[in-house]
């Protein structure tokens, strides 16, 4: 694992966006307050800015891909990166190109862009804690022929589901969690975005900490 996080951003970003002027003048102080606006992240550097050396990527799959051209076959690296904070925010980006550590850069600037929020909490009878270990309630996630369900476990379970799928719940900042898959989980894109898709359904119902 490694971090995510341009150390020469703050000096050198200049931003383009209007969400990205307001968080470089300071009117945004964090990744939370642009969900509940419900703004738009279009600039990586976003990211970079409010999180810093806390966020890391991790690659989970590199593939090599060909394309048939007038000029011939080309051959090209298909890189899928996860990146998250470890503390309730985890994005899945992936990226192309003939070289390998393009394709990195690539995956992991299109991972900052679809980085989304994680409800934590711990919803297991088993448990019944106030810590935020695990998920909240049991969530469903699908890509492809890949269907993945999580469900609350209790403090000390761990995280019980694939490889690929526990780069993107540890980065999430889950601790225990069980997991059930349906599908081809051997196609590891297609198992890293069900699983992130089922981390996005933590905020799609209000739970009573919302009335709070």
């Amino acid at each position: 694992m490694a971090s995510a996080y341009d150390t020469s951003v703050e000096v050198e970003w200049q931003p383009r966006t209007l969400v990205g002027k307001l968080v470089k003048e300071g009117k945004i102080r964090s990744l939370a307050e642009i969900f509940e606006r419900n703004l738009p992240i279009l600039e990586p550097e976003i990211v970079d800015y409010l999180i810093g050396p806390e966020l890391k990527y991790e690659t989970v799959d590199v593939t090599l891909v060909q394309k048939m051209t007038d000029a011939g076959r080309i051959n090209r690296f298909r890189v899928v990166v996860v990146v998250g904070n470890e503390n309730g925010f985890v994005g899945v980006g992936q990226g192309k190109a003939r070289q390998l550590r393009v394709a990195i850069e690539k995956a992991i600037r299109n991972a900052k862009l679809n980085i989304a929020p994680v409800r934590r909490g711990c919803g297991s009878w088993e448990c019944l804690c106030t810590e935020p270990h695990s998920v909240p309630f049991t969530v469903r996630g699908k890509c492809g022929s890949v269907e993945v369900v999580l469900k609350p476990a209790p403090r000390g379970t761990g995280l019980v589901a694939g490889d690929a799928a526990k780069v993107v719940l540890r980065l999430a900042g889950v601790r225990d969690v069980w997991s059930f898959t349906k599908g081809e989980t051997r196609t590891t894109i297609n198992f890293v975005k069900a699983t992130f898709n089922a981390l996005k359904q933590t905020y799609k119902l209000v739970t009573p900490s919302d009335w709070a």
